[in-house]
């Protein structure tokens, strides 16, 4: 594919060149250039360049402009203006917006380059506990992650996911032992779209009643115990035991991701037991460099800067004094492998903002250990709470943590009526009304959690999330909706660039808007800010309404090549709704 250059980056250059002329002592001088109200671009480097030069900023910016060439048929720039003490406020011509648009839309990537240097990034998201029901505050980790994940490889970039599950610990010594003299107990049918709710319903039932009788008998908690002991043993009646919790939860994981629209993969699934053989060496090698020191007994790293409410130093326990083993030695051995093995250079972590200190503990061990490095960094990409409409952490009205089926089926239910109230005027048949509620309700769960900075607690708003009007993903995708039904309507009439047109406000603002995307996806690759995504989506349904609102497509007054031209701005903005909302994990029905 042939680079295609932004208008930002080609007005960039030609700024950069006359300034580079006008003063070539400042070398490569960078014109800081931004998107400005006042015209289309203005650029805010000379003040400092004149400075630095001790010249009179204004007279530079006198100079730089009387070297740009504007105006004439060719030229990127219509027109420069001075302003202020030296600011360039900038205007490009009508046939330049068009001439770059179209190159996008001649690139089946829209003009989006990848990455000069791709590197290898292990993603850490959706990480649901086995025997354990999957409820909201799942929910972040899986959505924020897929988008991630997508958006990376869409730039370019190696992507390695894992799914760090919890399946390994001292209840599996309960639950293995109860099953054992309850061998029915994980008993259901198999088979079918229930089959996941059969098996969470079977996990736990079974779950519940170990834990009375763990709290009531102290002879079953004995042998519980014994049973955590044979399973670290690696005993395989236990382990097979073991292995029939694990596959019983992913049979009910999977169910939850497929409701998600979410495609979770066996081999990305990597439990905390992936890393059991690894504990020990990676103990040693902590002890014997002097990372970790023994106090009281426990193997611990400690940190000048983390200390607990006492004022005494609170350490990172890599492994207890009675030889257990921590989250952290998992943690730090999953850094080896994935650093070691698999060949990271980066490792994004979607994990809770409350377990900020341990991560960053985590991550300072390995730095210290030589696993993190300049050439291989860690980031938590941490995320905030999801609260009901009062503002407090969700819970049901019973005060129980909400399961995430029920909300997902809810937000379905939802937007299956929405859809439903619109369907008579596109004549969807009943197949496409549920087809398209599945679509809208699970797009807008996970666009109402997108479209928030991650670090955000964000309250979850059913009605507001299903709503037509607002930050919604059903505006953007009836947007998406509304521009397949125009074009289908066009007839003989193709979208088809006319850049020889005068453009009204409304087209320029919509197309320079259009001209942004591939800088914005840099920018939410770089910072793992996808809420910066979903950000430029809705502005560019908001300019498309505003171009609705003032310039009609289709119109028996408008000459052919005006209907072609609009025609093909709509069109350019259908595909890169489209590919958003897609790296965002969000379909786009091509009827709503």
């Amino acid at each position: 594919m042939a680079s295609v250059h932004s208008l930002a980056s080609t007005v960039n250059q030609r700024v950069a060149d006359a300034l580079s002329a006008a003063l070539p002592e400042a070398g490569a001088a960078d014109p800081l250039l931004r998107r400005s109200d006042r015209a289309d671009f203005q650029a805010n480097g000379i003040l400092a360049l004149a400075k630095k030069a001790k010249a009179n900023p204004r007279e530079l910016a006198t100079q730089v402009v009387a070297g740009l060439p504007t105006g004439s048929a060719g030229d990127v720039i219509k027109e420069i203006e001075v302003s202020g003490p030296g600011f360039l406020n900038i205007t490009v011509a009508d046939r330049a917006i068009i001439e770059t648009l179209a190159a996008r839309a001649a690139d089946d990537r829209l003009g989006v380059p990848l990455a000069e240097q791709p590197g290898t990034t292990v993603v850490d998201y959706a990480q649901p506990n086995v025997a354990k029901e999957m409820h909201v505050g799942h929910l972040r980790s899986a959505v924020i992650g897929a988008a991630m994940v997508e958006i990376l490889e869409f730039t370019g970039e190696k992507v390695v996911r894992r799914h760090h599950i919890g399946d390994w610990g001292t209840q599996f010594g309960m639950l293995i032992q109860y099953l054992t003299e309850h061998p029915h107990e994980l008993d259901h049918k198999h088979g079918g779209p229930e089959e996941g709710e059969a098996a969470m319903s079977s996990l736990n039932r079974l779950y519940k009643a170990s834990r009375v009788l763990f709290d009531s008998d102290e002879d079953f908690k004995a042998r519980s115990r014994d049973r955590v002991v044979a399973l670290q043993a690696g005993d395989p009646e236990t382990l097979a035991l073991w292995q029939r919790f694990v596959d019983e939860s992913k049979i009910y994981f999977y169910s939850v991701f497929d409701k998600l629209d979410m495609e979770i993969n066996d081999p990305d699934v990597v439990g905390e037991s992936g890393y059991n053989a690894m504990l020990e060496e990676t103990c040693q090698i902590l002890e014997d460099s002097g990372v970790a020191v023994r106090s009281d007994g426990a193997l611990c790293v400690f940190f000048d800067d983390v200390k607990g409410p006492d004022g005494n130093p609170s350490p990172l326990i890599v492994k207890k004094s009675n030889g257990g083993y921590g989250y952290a030695a998992t943690d730090l051995s999953a850094i080896r492998d994935r650093v070691k093995n698999l060949g990271a250079s980066t490792l994004v972590y979607v994990v809770d903002a409350r377990q900020s200190l341990h991560f960053k503990m985590v991550f300072e061990t390995a730095r210290r250990a030589g696993w993190l490095n300049e050439d291989v960094h860690a980031v938590q990409l941490a995320f905030g709470t999801v609260l009901g409409k009062d503002g407090k952490p969700f819970k049901t009205r019973e005060g129980e943590t909400v399961r995430l089926v029920d909300l997902l089926d809810e937000a379905v239910d939802r937007a299956t009526a929405v859809v439903r109230s619109k369907a008579d005027k596109v004549g969807l048949t009943e197949e496409e009304i549920v087809e398209n509620g599945r679509y809208v309700g699970i797009g807008a769960v996970k666009y109402a959690d997108l479209s928030t900075s991650a670090s955000r607690d964000y309250k979850f708003d059913l009605d507001q999330m299903v709503s037509l009007n607002g930050d919604t993903s059903v505006y953007l995708q009836y947007a998406y909706a509304r521009i397949r039904s125009i074009i289908r309507r066009a007839g003989e009439s193709k979208p088809t660039a006319r850049p020889e047109l005068e453009l009204a406000p409304a087209e320029r603002a919509l197309g320079l808007h259009l001209d942004r995307f591939a800088e914005v996806l840099s920018e939410v690759a770089a910072s793992y800010e996808p809420h910066k995504l979903a950000a430029y989506l809705y502005q560019l349904a908001s300019h498309l309404t505003t171009f609705y609102d003032q310039c009609q497509v289709i119109s028996a007054d408008n000459p052919p090549e005006v209907v072609e031209n609009r025609l093909f701005l709509v069109d350019l903005t259908a595909r890169t709704l489209h590919q958003g909302m897609a790296l965002l994990g969000i379909r786009t029905p091509e009827r709503l």
